[in-house]
């Protein structure tokens, strides 16, 4: 059974605006028939986002990520910051479809497009959603952060893809 651990955050420049996102995946890979402990970092822009679009886009984007992996049996841990997707997925999820993708209020459901993506990309998987305190000192969740904020101010930064052990981010 593998343990995969994915942190995300989302970040928009104005709301709306430009926007990045990113993800933390740590998962272990087999490397010429040894497993190893590996992270890879993955993120990118969007040129006018909103905030809830970049946060979504990173759950999904990861999500798919992992599913490319191939790995027989999987266990997933996902931290979010957005308190938006964490009730989203978990407590409001099932009566928007139920609702016909329409609030309590009874009005569209805001990026129904990507809900929808979400859980096609969630089908099948054991997520375990956890909620972060946003900057609260939790070393990955501030590392997606850096990502995401970086992609919305078009900056060039350095995404990881290697073994765990030489992983500069704890």
């Amino acid at each position: 059974m593998h343990m995969v651990i994915i942190y995300t955050d989302g970040s928009s420049r104005g709301n709306p605006g430009p926007g990045g996102w990113a993800a933390v995946i740590s998962y272990k890979l087999k490397v010429k028939s040894v497993q190893k402990d590996w992270i890879t970092e993955i993120g990118d822009r969007e040129a006018h986002t909103t905030n809830n679009r970049m946060e979504l886009t990173a759950c999904i984007k990861a999500l798919e990520f992992v599913s490319n992996l191939q790995l027989s049996t999987v266990n997933l841990q996902l931290f979010t910051d957005s308190e938006y997707v964490m009730k989203g997925i978990t407590l409001w999820i099932k009566g928007w479809q139920a609702k016909g993708w329409k609030t309590a209020a009874k009005k569209p459901v805001l990026n129904q497009d990507l809900w929808q993506e979400l859980l096609m990309v969630t089908e099948g998987k054991n997520i375990s959603w956890k909620y972060v305190a946003g900057h609260s000192g939790e070393l990955l969740n501030e590392r997606c952060d850096e990502i995401a904020t970086s992609f919305a101010d078009g900056l060039n930064i350095d995404l990881y893809d290697g073994p765990r052990n030489s992983y500069g981010h704890f």
